[in-house]
């Protein structure tokens, strides 16, 4: 076929769905998208493509899809909309958030995020525009999405980092300066067939073409596992135990970096002193992990040097999810793998540009060195949790939703809902936030299909365009590079267009500094010295830094990493904090330690005996991401069923077949999930995958595609959250029960709603 033309670009969703940073060609014939290939040319993938790329005109042209703005007509969950014009849609939503501003404040809103797509940037920049303190992922208990790592590793080291596969230079594997990782311990994630942030699983398995050695610590057999020289089958939440007990080991058996640890490390004997608790007896009864698998497992990581960790969110969802990533870093730290080649490097973003505000440096360097100051007087969260008002940006979601229910301390009256299907995927304790959502006077989601959460609670929905129409820009880590569109679909816009738009209506500045996005994505690519015309013009749409901060390695000896240009790390002592005075400061402990799952054998005696099997959610499938995609053909094909698997010993003392529907269920609801057998999974787990929903099904009320139905977060607590308000989402340990399904058994359908289902858009 001749094609009208052949558009490179960065991949980042809608459409893929993903967390980005892969190259992709777009093939364009009579003014749609046709052909979709991964960029043999791009570092990051150089040519491959996941299922979901390479599904994404069906995602583009589905006959479902959202192409141009929706308002309400009838009752929330009547399905009942009619189109509007942006301009009515943009008139309307400026005189509802005024009218609530008028009346409660700024804050009177939230303005609520799921993952995937550039939406940090946008949708931050939205809320401070309009002076709202709540930037918030409403929904995600305890904010156990990578935050808790990116906190913790802020109170050890400074900065994040990431293990390190070749990918911060231009010619990877061939870079004379990198050096391949002797071991990579794959902790808690599958990252071949999901998204890691700013990573790609198939990273780790270029690494094991070339030589390295696999570590893999999960509760299910992944491929990973299939590959490790060492499997430690853990049990689900009980991973800072496991951590402590391996820090124990390292430093018991003088396998840790004298010299790093005496020159650039602060309280290591207080941390020896605490790693005694955990001897390798006490360390394998909690874990369920033999303690001849731990020893030698932690004997390989700690003396192979370099070697690396790549970790997952079961660590954000462990109990105290900020201390087990606080351990876990200190593994890097005390081995001297930090900043290293074939260690774990520090990651700023590309040339210091913020376009995501993942810490506080980056929050400030975007809005000001006030902000934190600004929103934490109203912030949900920031009076109870000093650790979450002095890092990041997020208001506290489990805080967030009790207030949309009781307005106290200050009703919060509407929600901005951009690039989550709450309902549908990531809301702990689905009830509680469907009543919340039905609470507020005035609701906006921008999305590509409707689902459980358009059709239960929104007033006007705005339609978003997929990554191959849309202009955006990445700085997340290296290399820098663009997002340029392809094509138009209907009158979908990009969320930068969308929230520049309102943010212009809302603060008048915000229209004079940038009239368009690229005026904004200029501004912000300054210090690099590109623009965004440059990349699309003259360097294939992406570039990587050659010198300066964001260039690894051992940046620390250079003066690199502080303000103050000294040699150090950016951390109070400016050393790598064993022994955290930050979490001294926020009083909460400055030392790792384990805590046990909210619901568990231990904790709950009597609840385990009632319900014996714990449950963990999560699991990714290599078609969907999260909630998404479950409307497009070929994926679907691929995965088409809400399942549960679970042990076939198990299966048979229940006297339940392969194949067959069953409840789920504990004292919060059930669930229907169909039986898939996994020898691998352990007697005492079943794993039920999240973000089920069933598009093919009627969307209206009460059904709402089948959520309440077979959605496991119906079972799912919220309120477990860590004592620094990060961390402990009960996704992965609530407890549960299978059985069959009776003659006569129905589900249950959402709760019923007082009046505020009556409530009219006008």
């Amino acid at each position: 076929m001749d094609y009208d033309k052949i558009v490179t670009t960065t991949v980042w969703s809608p459409g893929p769905g993903c967390h980005g940073g892969c190259g992709a060609k777009l093939y364009v014939k009579d003014g749609k998208v046709v052909r979709v290939e991964g960029d043999e040319c791009h570092p990051w993938n150089e040519g491959r493509a996941c299922s979901r790329l390479l599904a994404v005109t069906q995602y583009m042209y589905h006959k479902d899809r959202i192409l141009y703005p929706l308002k309400r007509v009838g009752p929330r969950g009547s399905g009942e909309f009619e189109r509007i014009s942006w301009d009515e849609a943009y008139d309307t939503i400026e005189q509802k958030f005024n009218e609530i501003k008028e009346k409660y404040g700024p804050e009177g809103v939230i303005f609520c995020q799921g993952t995937g797509r550039d939406i940090g940037g946008p949708i931050s920049f939205l809320c401070y525009s309009f002076g709202s303190p709540n930037w918030c992922q409403l929904g995600l208990a305890g904010q156990s999405c990578y935050t808790p790592r990116l906190g913790a590793m802020s109170m050890v080291q400074g900065d994040p980092c990431v293990a390190d596969c070749s990918q911060f230079w231009e010619k990877r594997f061939d870079d004379p300066r990198y050096e391949l990782p002797k071991y990579i311990i794959v902790w808690g994630q599958n990252p071949g067939v999901g998204c890691p942030d700013g990573f790609m699983g198939t990273w780790v398995v270029d690494c094991m073409k070339r030589g390295t050695k696999i570590i893999c610590i999960d509760p299910r057999w992944t491929y990973f596992a299939s590959r490790a020289e060492h499997f430690l089958q853990i049990r689900p939440g009980t991973d800072g135990a496991l951590a402590m007990g391996m820090i124990n080991l390292i430093i018991q058996n003088e396998w840790y970096d004298k010299e790093f640890v005496e020159k650039w490390c602060y309280g290591f004997e207080e941390l020896a002193e605490r790693a005694k608790e955990y001897p390798l007896d006490r360390v394998s009864e909690i874990t369920w992990i033999p303690e001849e698998v731990i020893y030698e497992a932690t004997k390989a990581y700690a003396t192979n040097s370099p070697s690396a960790i790549h970790w997952g969110l079961p660590i954000d969802m462990c109990p105290e999810g900020t201390t087990v990533a606080q351990a876990i870093s200190i593994l890097w730290c005390i081995t001297g793998n930090l900043d290293v080649p074939g260690g774990n490097v520090i990651a700023r973003p590309a040339f210091g540009i913020t376009m995501y505000p993942y810490d506080t440096h980056q929050m400030k360097d975007m809005y000001g060195d006030d902000i934190m100051e600004k929103i934490n007087k109203k912030r949900c969260g920031a009076d109870k949790y000093p650790y979450l008002a002095n890092f990041r940006g997020w208001a506290q979601p489990d805080v967030a939703v009790q207030q949309m229910l009781d307005c106290k301390p200050y009703p919060i009256k509407a929600a901005w809902i951009q690039t989550t299907n709450m309902l549908g995927g990531q809301a702990a304790d689905l009830n509680k936030h469907y009543k919340a959502l039905m609470n507020m006077e005035f609701n906006v989601v921008v999305d590509s299909f409707h689902n459980p959460t358009t059709m239960a609670v929104a007033d006007i929905i705005l339609p978003v365009a997929t990554f191959a129409e849309k202009e955006s820009f990445r700085a997340w880590y290296v290399p820098l590079q663009i997002i340029q569109p392809a094509v138009q679909v209907g009158e979908c816009k990009s969320d930068w267009e969308i929230n520049l738009e309102l943010a212009r209506r809302f603060n008048p500045k915000v229209r004079e500094m940038y009239p368009t996005f690229q005026a904004f994505a200029d501004q912000r690519m300054e210090k690099s010295g590109y623009t965004y015309k440059d990349l699309q013009e003259n360097h294939g749409g992406w570039v990587f830094p050659t010198e300066g901060l964001s260039v690894p390695y051992k940046r620390y000896e250079k003066g690199l990493l502080r303000p103050d240009g000294k040699p150090g790390f950016r951390t109070p002592t400016g050393k790598i904090e064993l022994y955290s005075t930050n979490h001294e400061k926020f009083e909460i402990d400055p030392l790792p330690y384990y805590q046990e799952p909210p619901e568990s054998e231990l904790a709950t005696p009597g609840l385990f005996k009632k319900y014996p099997l714990i449950m963990v959610t999560g699991r990714r499938s290599p078609v969907y991401f999260h909630a998404e995609h479950r409307m497009i053909p070929w994926l679907r094909a691929c995965d088409p069923w809400p399942i549960v698997e679970v042990n076939p010993d198990l299966l048979k003392e229940l006297g339940i077949d392969d194949g067959e529907w069953v409840w789920v269920e504990n004292d919060r609801g059930r669930i229907r999930r169909k039986v898939k057998a996994n020898p691998s999974m352990n007697t005492k787990c079943v794993s039920v995958p999240h973000g089920w929903w069933l598009p093919e099904e009627d969307g209206k009320a009460p059904s709402f595609f089948k959520s309440w139905e077979i959605n496991c977060n119906l079972l799912t607590p919220v309120d477990t959250q860590s004592s620094s308000g990060y961390g402990g989402g009960a996704y992965k340990t609530t407890l549960c029960r299978i059985r069959k399904i009776e003659a006569g058994e129905q589900c249950l359908t959402p709760p019923q709603v007082y009046d505020a289902a009556e409530r009219s858009v006008e």
